[in-house]
């Protein structure tokens, strides 16, 4: 059964004890629109083509698509330094992307090829760049969060500015590891940011089912983590909250919660039929709240770009992409000897 249409993203408040509120939406230059509508679309043609080849029987196993979701890492993106960590769960060919790590080396590693980002070893949950401060995605639900609570000691122990940005879904925020990480993160005031991509759906169930709270800016309360909703669908939303929270985690002040309230528009992975839901909810979210759609408007609303000028970097992006893919799917294998290499004994 269907569940009910979801509403249309909430609006920034308060939480209440922090004095802490979501800014207004930032106010983007030209330079900064293009830059945002570029990212987001690489993810989107990206995705588009991932899932395409996974019909195809190029990527094997589980698959986990970003569509629908591309403000919430574009914006973080924005808002950071050089030093700054990303560490997130399983739907993470985006942040991989955000984080500027190679279209042809992450579909490489989802084809299972040499030229991969793991070398082939991996696949779609499992890429790590050391370079790009990427800490990878992780398969098992929650367990990232952890992890990114110790980049953020870590930082606080070598005291070098940088901030943790630790994402997670709604399903995850019932974890107890996360609770765990929660308490030890208030307690020595560790940089790291909390991101609960809240997509309503944790796998095929709503939150409204699942969760006894579903605020999940308030998740962090009991641990006197201050947490705000964002509208995690408006990429100017985003970067504004990202800025607050950066500049809270870099001042001393500890954790923060940033409950980005999206929306994903395919299953939960490739084999999801998703029939929890309407066609009709979804298409209300693609027609009123597209986070790329949005950014075209304003582009040419303001006539900063034209419908011509955004085709072309369209175009573009396809061209990055289909490269991506023409490599993913004629790179080598790799080699019998990588069954051997990083293994801890």
């Amino acid at each position: 059964m269907a569940t009910a249409a979801r509403k249309a993203p909430a609006k920034s408040r308060s939480d209440g004890k922090s004095g802490l509120s979501a800014p207004k939406p930032a106010e983007f230059t030209r330079d900064e629109e293009l830059a945002a509508y570029r990212h987001m679309l690489l993810i989107r043609r990206f995705e588009e083509k991932a899932g395409q080849l996974y019909g195809m029987g190029f990527i094997g196993g589980f698959c986990h698509l970003y569509i629908g979701q591309e403000a919430v890492v574009t914006g973080m993106k924005m808002a950071l330094i050089e030093g700054d960590q990303m560490i997130t769960a399983y739907r993470d060919h985006g942040h991989m992307l955000a984080m500027e790590l190679s279209p042809r080396g992450v579909m490489a590693e989802l084809t299972g090829r040499r030229g991969g980002l793991s070398r082939g070893k991996g696949g779609s949950m499992h890429m790590f760049s050391k370079e790009k401060h990427f800490y990878g995605g992780h398969g098992i639900v929650g367990a990232q969060v952890s992890l990114g609570t110790g980049l953020a000691f870590a930082n606080r122990y070598r005291d070098n500015n940088n901030v943790s940005l630790t994402y997670f879904g709604d399903g995850a925020a019932n974890q107890g590891q996360v609770y765990e990480s929660f308490n030890m993160a208030s307690l020595w005031k560790l940089p790291v940011i909390y991101i609960i991509e809240n997509n309503r759906y944790a796998m095929g169930t709503s939150v409204s089912r699942s969760s006894a709270e579903t605020d999940f800016s308030h998740r962090g309360a009991s641990f006197k983590i201050p947490g705000i909703q964002v509208d995690g669908m408006d990429v100017r939303a985003v970067k504004a909250a990202g800025d607050l929270a950066t500049e809270w985690c870099r001042a001393g002040n500890g954790p923060l919660i940033l409950e980005m309230q999206t929306y994903r528009y395919r299953g939960h992975s490739m084999s999801d039929p998703a029939k929890y839901r309407s066609k009709e909810e979804v298409q209300k979210m693609r027609s009123e709240h597209d986070p790329i759609e949005q950014v075209k408007a304003r582009l040419i609303e303001k006539k900063w770009a034209t419908e011509d000028e955004l085709k072309a970097i369209d175009k573009e992006v396809r061209d990055v992409v289909a490269d991506a893919a023409e490599f993913a799917q004629n790179d080598a294998e790799p080699d019998p000897s990588e069954l051997w290499t990083d293994i801890v004994l």
